[in-house]
């Protein structure tokens, strides 16, 4: 697969970004994923020779540093949630904040958690907001003696709950 950018190189850098509930794929070579920022997209998360080494030989690995700082909710260090991939607790999020976001911010397009959203929920939540409106709009074409409306605006309310006539 050639490189997205430039067309020319084998694409050796593949970024799959998840922006707003939208997928995006970009295939890059190593030359243009440099230039475009994406080549130390885990670079924050500390790394290198030495700790690929450390999982191979853990007796090889030097002792911990005393003054590492820890999670007080969990006792996790920075440098153990970027060996496990997870975090300990919810704290480590607040303790560790600076050195997180911006790798975050790569990954997920955003720093901060917004969720998912129910379809069913917001469904409900619109059409009952509806039938609310069409309902008053019923209740002003009585109150004007605008029947056939009314009569129209009835229809149209029934349908939205499910009733037969």
């Amino acid at each position: 697969m050639l490189c997205q950018n430039c067309g020319r190189n084998d694409a050796t850098t593949h970024i799959k970004r998840i922006v707003d509930g939208e997928s995006t794929e970009l295939h890059l070579c190593s030359s243009c994923a440099s230039h475009l920022g994406y080549a130390g997209l885990f670079t924050g998360f500390g790394g290198g020779i030495g700790s690929l080494l450390s999982r191979f030989f853990p007796e090889a690995a030097l002792p911990p540093a005393e003054d590492v700082e820890r999670c007080p909710g969990c006792g996790a260090s920075f440098d153990e949630i970027v060996r496990s991939g997870t975090m300990g607790c919810a704290e480590c999020y607040d303790i560790f904040y600076d050195r997180l976001k911006p790798s975050l911010s790569r990954i997920h397009g955003r720093a901060t958690h917004v969720g998912k959203t129910s379809f069913t929920t917001d469904d409900r939540s619109e059409r009952r907001a509806e039938l609310r409106r069409l309902e008053e709009e019923r209740n002003e074409a009585v109150r004007k003696e605008e029947y056939e409306k009314a009569a129209v605006l009835r229809d149209r309310i029934r349908e939205l709950r499910g009733e037969t006539k």
